[in-house]
C-alpha cells in the first residue's frame, strides 16, 4: 500500500508541477516556473523511499507530505496564498512542526529496536520529538534568509517578525507532538 501511495502521489504531483512549469516558462514568469521546478524535485524525493525495505513512514505521513507540498508550492507560492492570507504561512509552519514531530516518532521506531524502547526515558523521547521540528524550522528560516540575500528577496517579506512567528509556530507544532509522545510513553 505504501509503495503504491508513493508512486501515485509522486507521479500525479510531478505531472501537475510539470504542467505548471511549462505554462509559467512559456509565459516568462520566472519566479513561478522556478517554484514549479522545485515542486517537481521535492515531489520526487519520496521515490527514494521505495529503495527502503521496509518503507519507514506510514501512509498517513506520506499523504501528509504531499498535502504540505500542495499547500506550500501550489497554494502558497503559485496561487499567492502567502500574499493574500497573512495566516497561511504561520499555519503551515505549525503544520510542518506537527508533521516533522510525527516523522521523528517514525524515525525513533526505525532506529531504536522494540526490545530497547521500554528502557528509553520518556523525556528522551520528548526531547527527540521536540528537537527535530525545531531544527527543521531553524534550517528553513536560514534557507529563507540566504535565499533572500542572494536570489529572490521575497521569502521573508515580514522581516524579523515573520521569522520569529515562523519559529514560534514551528516549535509549537513540535511541542504538541512531543507532549503526545511523552504521554504515550511506551506506546510510541
Amino acid at each position: 500500500m505504501r509503495r503504491k501511495t508513493i508512486m501515485v502521489f509522486s507521479t500525479l504531483f510531478m505531472i501537475f508541477m510539470l504542467v505548471l512549469f511549462i505554462i509559467y516558462l512559456v509565459k516568462g514568469d520566472s519566479s513561478r516556473w522556478q517554484v514549479a521546478l522545485g515542486g517537481i524535485v521535492v515531489s520526487g524525493l519520496p521515490l527514494l523511499l521505495l529503495r527502503s525495505r521496509p518503507i519507514p513512514f506510514n501512509t498517513a505521513l506520506i499523504i501528509g507530505y504531499y498535502l504540505f507540498l500542495f499547500c506550500t508550492t501550489y497554494l502558497g507560492s503559485l496561487a499567492s496564498f502567502y500574499l493574500h492570507f497573512k495566516w497561511w504561512d504561520t499555519t503551515l509552519h505549525l503544520y510542518k512542526g506537527i508533521f516533522v514531530g510525527f516523522a521523528a516518532i517514525a524515525l525513533y521506531k526505525i532506529f531504536i529496536p522494540a526490545r530497547v524502547r521500554k528502557d528509553v526515558s520518556p523525556w528522551m523521547i520528548f526531547l527527540l520529538v521536540f528537537s527535530l521540528p525545531v531544527i527543521a524550522t531553524v534550517l528553513w528560516e536560514i534557507y529563507e534568509f540566504v535565499g533572500d540575500q542572494f536570489f529572490t528577496h521575497t521569502m521573508q517579506l515580514g522581516g524579523n517578525k515573520d521569522t520569529m512567528l515562523d519559529i514560534i509556530f514551528g516549535m509549537a507544532g513540535g511541542l504538541v507532538v512531543a507532549v503526545y509522545a511523552w504521554l504515550r510513553r511506551g506506546k510510541v
